[in-house]
């Protein structure tokens, strides 16, 4: 029967039993496909009615964090370090540094991370006016910026009588003179009390590079700058601590007692988040170190961690975890599936622990077996909240290490944590990654990671804008607005899944070309 009314299409459609495709209880039920991963499934597209630069993928990091974009990129030795921490910041996800160093050198990291921009900034290094421009020089080069506030005895809430920058000392040839010679007296300056906004507008309308903040004594109290009014304006997604302005960082602890006194310095430095970093996330020591931490730190936020099932989730959420870090073995540097048989498909992984720990409020970070941004979608819509990239970011300006060539090409060092080389590095110290696999008394290290190397992908300044653009896009083609709107319309069976054959893999892939270049983007 062949209907002559077209318009009749959709009064035909509504006649059938239920969509096109599977919901996600019927993709995911393991007892009858086995585990599934990204690779095995794709989401079925719905209706396109907006322009995708309006989906928001705010989504929460931890009960009480919420960033701008779900991105968080890994603690491993050669991804995340200060640079990353920062950047990843400033383009709305968030870093978490590794601990495969001193806790002093960690710490350090936290700081820096925390001082690259503020709101108002509480502790200026001031000076005073019998400072010589040579030590001024000096100062400027060893901490990166140039401008002090000039107090009468050098100190904070000290009276402001002037200030000095690159351009009063930059030709200056004599740098035996005082700093009250150079200085600049003729200062633009706001009241204790006044709003950031206000600041701001201050600030904007001085042309100024500094804006003092003076009490009724004219005593230096804080300072705005117009470096973080420009970020401001360069990284409008930022994920910032409200009050303070300052960039949110998380750091990765282990579970020995040791890891309490680095978690005391961590905290002290400012850290927002501590990830406890483990293979195997459901150990006594694990609990044991929640429960210290909620009683010692209460104003930190928890990511427990690893899990792959819901008894282990159920364990960690019981001890107090904000957040949980799910996925055993699917990291692309990882070797602990083949090591030790224990692990999980990482797509069955997300979708059984986000399932459970949603029911608490609990958001989970899909970590590992993330290689593109359709991956990046699919564990979100199993119910992910955020995603952590190791491989992904590694081979980027900002991740630490240097580049090497290699076969014509630029290169750096990736490695998990689990390799020997990562476990070697600590196992002196029974710290970090021999901690992370239980290998620290150990006297024969079993590897659960490998070491290799991957191609430069240039800046993360390019590259996090390139995945929030392909995320928003692929929100667009599934019909929905937002992460959260694409995690309810799963839910309530609206959004529908395929399984796909070996052979449908194959067919959505580049394929039947003599030769081709692959680029990501611009």
């Amino acid at each position: 029967m062949t209907y002559q009314d077209h318009t009749k299409a959709l009064e035909l459609l509504s006649t059938y039993p239920e969509k096109d495709g599977l919901d996600i209880k019927s993709l995911m039920d393991s007892k009858a496909k086995g585990g599934l991963t990204y690779n095995d499934f794709l989401v079925l597209p719905g209706k396109i009615e907006f322009p995708s630069s309006v989906v928001s993928l705010q989504s929460r990091l931890t009960k009480k964090i919420t960033l701008n974009t779900p991105f968080v990129s890994s603690p491993m030795d050669t991804v995340t370090e200060a640079d990353m921490a920062i950047y990843m910041a400033l383009l709305g996800g968030i870093g978490i540094l590794h601990h495969n160093c001193t806790p002093e050198e960690q710490a350090a990291m936290v700081k820096k991370v925390k001082k690259f921009e503020n709101g108002f900034i509480n502790d200026p290094i001031t000076i005073a006016p019998t400072v010589t421009v040579g030590d001024i020089k000096e100062k400027s080069k060893r901490m990166g910026f140039t401008s002090f506030p000039v107090t009468e005895d050098g100190k904070l809430y000290s009276k402001l009588v002037g200030i000095v920058t690159s351009r009063d000392i930059q030709f200056h040839e004599d740098d035996d003179s005082r700093v009250s010679e150079v200085m600049t007296t003729d200062l633009i300056t706001a009241n204790k009390g006044v709003s950031l906004t206000e600041g701001n507008e201050i600030l904007r309308k001085s042309k100024k590079g500094k804006l003092p903040i003076v009490d009724k004594e004219g005593n230096l109290v804080s300072l705005l700058s117009r470096t973080d009014l420009r970020k401001n304006l360069d990284f409008p997604l930022a994920s910032k601590l409200p009050e303070s302005k300052q960039l949110l960082v998380g750091a990765a602890i282990g579970t020995l007692d040791a890891d309490k006194i680095r978690l005391a310095k961590l905290a002290a430095a400012g850290l927002d988040v501590v990830v406890i970093d483990s293979s195997q996330g459901n150990s006594i020591f694990q609990l044991n170190m929640i429960k210290w931490i909620k009683e010692n730190h209460p104003n930190l936020q928890i990511i427990a961690g690893n899990v792959v099932t819901r008894e282990q989730a159920a364990s960690l959420i019981a001890a107090g975890a904000d957040g949980l870090r799910i996925g055993m073995g699917s990291g692309s540097i990882c070797i602990t599936q083949e090591v030790m048989a224990c692990g999980r498909p990482q797509g069955t992984a997300v979708y059984a622990v986000s399932e459970f720990a949603n029911k608490f409020g609990v958001p989970c970070i899909a970590d590992g077996g993330v290689q593109n941004i359709g991956h990046i979608v699919k564990a979100l819509a199993l119910g992910a909240s955020c995603v952590m990239m190791g491989g992904m970011l590694a081979g980027t300006t900002e991740s630490p290490g240097e580049y090497f060539y290699r076969d014509g090409k630029r290169l750096k060092t990736y490695r998990g944590m689990g390799s020997i080389d990562a476990m070697e590095q600590t196992a002196t110290n029974a710290n970090a990654s021999t901690s992370r696999y239980f290998s620290e008394s150990d006297k024969v290290l079993v590897a659960q990671g490998v070491t290799g190397a991957v191609v430069d992908k240039g800046s993360v300044t390019k590259f996090i804008p390139y995945l929030q653009s392909g995320l928003q896009h692929s929100c667009q083609d599934i019909g929905v607005k937002s992460v959260d709107e694409l995690r309810a319309a799963v839910d309530a069976g609206e959004v529908r899944f395929e399984l796909r054959t070996p052979s449908a893999q194959l067919e959505g892939g580049v394929n039947n070309l003599h030769s081709y270049e692959k680029r990501l983007h611009n």
